[in-house]
């Protein structure tokens, strides 16, 4: 089993700034959620883009952004990008192979096209809400 720690000095500062935004400027806090869930739409999409194979298109125009929303419990602002394909999960997943007698021949295995942006959206999250944060002061 391996260790690891983590640094979250730098989390805590940012979300105390964050909270200060918040309790001053609300409108841009929103603004500021809503450019880099963008932002992270765009990386999900590059990665869905170069993993899965275009047949239709309709997998690649269903990724969106949702809204801002602050969660009941934390009390934080979030954000979220989905896909809205009826056929998303299958992609994300995979699925059995089945024949129209009900027969199995075999199972495509999953292209995890979130699970594998998610890291790149990670590592990046803070560069990305700092630029947007510095583009916001920066107008006002």
């Amino acid at each position: 089993m391996s260790d690891f720690d983590i640094d979250i000095r730098d989390m805590e500062e940012f979300q105390r700034e964050l909270d200060n935004l918040e309790r001053h400027f609300p409108k841009q806090t929103k603004q500021l959620m809503r450019k880099s869930g963008s932002k992270a739409r765009t990386i999900i999409a590059r990665y869905a883009r170069s993993l899965v194979k275009k047949k239709t298109g309709n997998y690649r125009k269903s990724i969106k952004r949702g809204k801002v929303w602050i969660d009941k419990f934390t009390g934080e602002y979030k954000v979220r990008v989905y896909t809205n394909a009826p056929h998303g999960h299958l992609i994300e997943y995979g699925h059995r192979i089945v024949d129209k007698n009900g027969r199995e021949h075999g199972f495509k295995e999953g292209y995890h096209v979130f699970g594998k942006a998610t890291y790149e959206v990670d590592s990046d999250w803070d560069d990305i809400i700092e630029k947007e944060f510095d583009k916001i002061f920066d107008d006002l």
